[in-house]
Order: C-alpha cells, then sequence, then structure tokens
C-alpha cells in the first residue's frame, strides 16, 4: 500500500530539482510551522561560492528572518537528504522540533550515518526524526545528477 508524500516534503523534493536545474547538488528544505510553510531553500553552494550554503542552512536562516526569532521552537525542517554535521549543528542549535528526511546519505550524513550527532552526550537538543519520506525520488534525483557529472 503506498500513501501519498507529505506536503512539505513535495515541496523540499521540488526545490531540490530546482537546484538540479540550476548546477547545484539536488538538496531541497522546507521549514513549517503548524502545517504552514515558513522558507523553502535549495542548495546555493556553487552560486554562493559558500560552502555553508546548504539547503537546511539557507532554509533555517529564512525561517528565522521571516519569524523575526533567534530560534524556531514549533518548527519542523522537511529535507531531501540526511543532514550532514554541519547541518545537524544548525538544527539543534535552532531549536528545530522534528527533521523529516528524505534520503539517507552514508558518506556525509551525521543523523543515522557518521556522527550521528543527535545521539551524542554534549548534543543539548534533540528532534524528533524521521527517515524515508521521499526516499526514492530524491535518491534517484542524486544518482541523476552525479551521473550526468561523470
Amino acid at each position: 500500500m503506498s500513501f501519498p508524500l507529505p506536503e512539505p516534503m513535495r515541496w523540499a523534493l521540488d526545490a531540490a530539482a530546482g537546484a538540479a536545474a540550476a548546477g547545484e547538488v539536488p538538496v531541497g528544505a522546507v521549514v513549517t510551522r503548524g502545517g504552514a510553510l515558513i522558507a523553502t531553500a535549495a542548495n546555493r553552494m556553487r552560486a554562493q561560492r559558500d560552502p555553508t550554503a546548504h539547503a537546511e542552512m539557507e532554509a533555517i536562516r529564512a525561517a528565522l528572518v521571516t519569524l523575526e526569532t533567534g530560534r524556531l521552537d514549533g518548527c519542523d525542517l522537511w529535507v531531501t537528504l540526511e543532514p550532514c554535521a554541519m547541518c545537524a549543528g544548525a538544527i539543534a542549535h535552532a531549536r528545530l522540533d522534528r527533521v523529516y528526511y528524505a534520503a539517507a546519505d552514508e558518506k556525509g550524513g551525521a543523523i543515522a550515518h557518521g556522527a550521528r550527532f543527535f545521539g551524542q552526550p554534549t548534543c543539548h537538543h534533540r528532534p524528533e526524526v524521521y527517515a524515508g519520506l521521499g526516499e526514492a525520488e530524491s535518491a534517484s534525483m542524486l544518482k541523476a545528477f552525479f551521473a550526468g557529472l561523470r
């Protein structure tokens, strides 16, 4: 039985497709609060010439500006790829309630792989984490993008 993809993950996947069309690694992220869209972003590392311009970081920054606050209590992050250690740190500092990610990242991910950031005793805030929503579509987009580079 197949269930429809939650709308915020659809928005994140659409942002990832836009990133790919712009020559960026196809990762998209969305911040919501109570189901309402607060911010949408995609990877912009090449465009910004900034290694910190990951989709998650861009979405968190935009949400903070939109909400005119320094924390994202009550907000959720939807992202198409398992966040890296840098993004996991930003998620913890921003105090996001939940993180939903599509595809696992065995090499660079830091939630279920690598550092397992939220499981470390030094992590001061641990959001609820849900993995695998939209995984096939996200993984397919990433594979196609990197195959095109070879």
